[in-house]
């Protein structure tokens, strides 16, 4: 049994994201957390911090490295973080001299932060893939039927005969932008996050900024200054988030009104009554409507975690991991649950149109 929704035995079959969720999982947060270590040590090698012999062992050890996770938790539940533990096991395992060099000059918010920031930069391709298959479906839509008259509604009203074109474009419209912004920010946007225990690098003295670059490139990922306390990027995707599902949700809206009336599309596939076994419920439409709901709250959560007081805060970092994967997770499974109602359509617009 679990609280959410998103990893719920049967209630994840509706609105669950089982790719995006492994973005989130431990292995995957963990893999990259190890990578940013290995990393480290190879920059800081290439500057002379550091062995070439301690670099190696590091990333040899990181390369298989299965912690125990049970005293992860354990130890989070004291220290707030991960990484302290993490370190501690991955030290053991690496043993000698190569094990001090472990972790240099960096600390755990580094870690942490670098590890999302190198799975957003999937989750966000992962998006972008499923907004292009979405924009080619409703295209094919336009094609068949976009001649078609259906009546345009204002305020829930019958207004002028349109177009099923018009409609599908103000479905449609909006998710290249969302595409393109995802698309920029996969390649251009996510940063590093290296800045020391108090984002002065201070353990790196005149070589912080030769590290940081080196590190950045090894990753794949942005040279940018320290943004420990400055949450915009994630902002600004949980922004994005919220958008495309927004945009989802209008749709999952219109089909359940025109399912609502019936003469102006023909839906396969829809969910069945434990009362009414005639029926088929625009079940897909419906998710879409609540999981726009959700982001949008959600939203203004992120908006509260960006107030991070001085160079470091616990509570409004801690706020971030309660809601940011469960915005990820309600983007995928909408883009999901948008291709699945659009492929449900069988005619849309009047008979005979």
């Amino acid at each position: 049994m679990t609280a959410s929704v998103f990893d719920h035995p049967f209630l994840s079959g509706l609105l669950g994201d089982e790719e995006i969720a492994d973005f989130f999982s431990v292995d995957a947060d963990i893999r990259a957390m190890l990578s940013f270590e290995a990393a480290l040590a190879k920059a800081q090698a290439e500057q002379g911090i550091v062995t070439a012999e301690a670099a190696a062992r590091i990333a040899e050890v990181c390369g298989n490295f299965l912690p125990d996770v049970l005293a992860l938790r354990r130890a989070t539940a004291t220290d707030g973080v991960v990484i302290p533990e993490l370190v501690r096991q991955l030290r053991k395992a690496i043993g000698g001299d190569a094990a001090d060099k472990l972790h240099f000059g960096a600390t755990s918010q580094d870690v942490i932060d670098t590890s999302l920031m190198l799975r957003l930069t999937s989750v966000c391709r992962l998006l972008c893939g499923r907004l292009d298959k979405l924009r080619g479906a409703f295209g094919e839509i336009d094609r068949q039927w976009g001649a078609n008259p259906l009546m345009a509604r204002t305020r829930m009203q019958a207004a002028i005969a349109i177009k099923v074109s018009d409609r599908v474009n103000a479905w449609n419209a909006p998710l290249a932008s969302y595409e393109d912004r995802l698309e920029r920010m996969a390649v251009v946007s996510f940063p590093l996050q290296f800045g020391g225990a108090a984002g002065t690098l201070e353990k790196l003295g005149d070589k912080a900024g030769v590290v940081r670059a080196a590190l950045a490139e090894h990753l794949g990922l942005a040279d940018h200054p320290q943004w420990q306390s400055q949450r915009t990027t994630i902002a600004d995707l949980a922004h994005i988030l919220s958008l495309i599902s927004g945009s989802l949700g209008k749709f999952g809206q219109d089909i359940a009104l025109l399912a609502q009336a019936g003469d102006e599309i023909e839906l396969s596939g829809g969910g069945g009554s434990s009362a009414m076994p005639h029926k088929q419920n625009p079940v897909a439409a419906e998710a879409l409507v609540a999981l726009a709901r959700f982001n949008a709250v959600q939203l203004s959560g992120i908006h509260q975690s960006m107030v991070h007081e001085q160079e470091r805060s616990g509570a409004a970092w801690t706020l971030e991991w309660m809601i940011l994967p469960q915005m990820a997770i309600a983007c995928g499974a909408s883009l999901r649950l948008a291709s699945v109602l659009v492929g449900q359509i069988k005619r849309l617009g009047a008979e005979g149109g």
